[in-house]
């Protein structure tokens, strides 16, 4: 009798760990499948999220490049026009100082101390050619200080904030530059005539007229707004007669006003 009973408990457990492992068997395989439908069924959008997102991605990261590449190049624009200027002045002053020191009483300048300032406003019409910077009084930017960039004067100061500044453009209707060139014997004034428009002169009085091409900078004179040297414009056209001994002139700033990202101020006044 007790043999029977353990003949039915070992059948019994054996067939009990039968059912088990066959539903293990088979609950494992519904999950495998249920995971492999699973995949079936993300991994299309897997693929288009990961297709999307790439070019998206490059496109900002180019964005950025593209950026980094504008002020680079701003940049670069502001040191050729310095460098410009740099050359333009030194031989304008190597030609001028002579004449200026000893025929006019005006004392060398010199290597003047400038401010680098950024462009932050550049909207000018034709009725008003004026630009806002990014450097004012609390360094050293005053009313009346000349502005270069770009390979020759841009403008003067016209107003000042603690850390910002207005300035005029040369092109400005309101403009006035007193201009010498060759040896320094002849000077005049340039006017503003709106925005891309040359500066003009009318009825200069003038031993010998500048010839087309030839670059005009500040004269520096006694009581004038602009230190000597400085690179203003090239002429581009004269009018006038040596009878009448009074010439018309046409000029073309010698800076590019209509690309201004960085400036330098002249730490200068008509006083000093």
């Amino acid at each position: 009798m007790a043999s029977d009973r353990s003949k039915r408990r070992a059948w019994t457990l054996g067939v009990t760990g039968l059912v088990i492992v066959t539903v293990l068997y088979l609950t494992v395989g519904v999950i495998s499948g249920l995971r492999r439908v699973a995949n079936l069924i993300v991994e299309p959008f897997a693929w288009t999220v990961d297709e999307v997102s790439l070019p998206v991605g490059h496109l900002l990261a180019g964005a950025i490049n593209y950026s980094d590449v504008v002020a680079q190049n701003q940049r670069l624009r502001y040191e050729l026009g310095r460098a410009r200027q740099r050359a333009a002045e030194s031989w304008a002053l190597d030609r001028q100082l002579t004449q200026l020191t000893t025929e006019l009483h005006v004392p060398f300048v010199g290597r003047l101390a400038t401010v680098a300032a950024q462009v932050t406003t550049f909207s000018p019409t034709n009725f008003a050619a004026t630009f806002d910077i990014s450097r004012g009084q609390d360094q050293g930017v005053l009313v009346g200080m000349p502005v270069v960039a770009n390979g020759g004067l841009v403008g003067v100061v016209i107003s000042t904030t603690p850390n910002g500044a207005t300035v005029r453009m040369i092109n400005d209707g309101q403009s006035v530059v007193g201009v010498t060139y060759g040896s320094g014997a002849n000077s005049f004034v340039l006017g503003g005539d709106g925005m891309g428009n040359a500066l003009v002169a009318s009825a200069a009085a003038l031993s010998r007229p500048p010839s087309r091409g030839e670059l005009l900078s500040t004269d520096g004179l006694n009581g004038g707004l602009f230190p000597p040297g400085l690179p203003v414009a090239r002429v581009s056209e004269v009018a006038g007669s040596a009878g009448s001994g009074t010439y018309s002139v046409r000029a073309v700033p010698a800076a590019d006003l209509a690309h201004l990202f960085y400036v330098d101020v002249i730490l200068w006044e008509p006083s000093t």
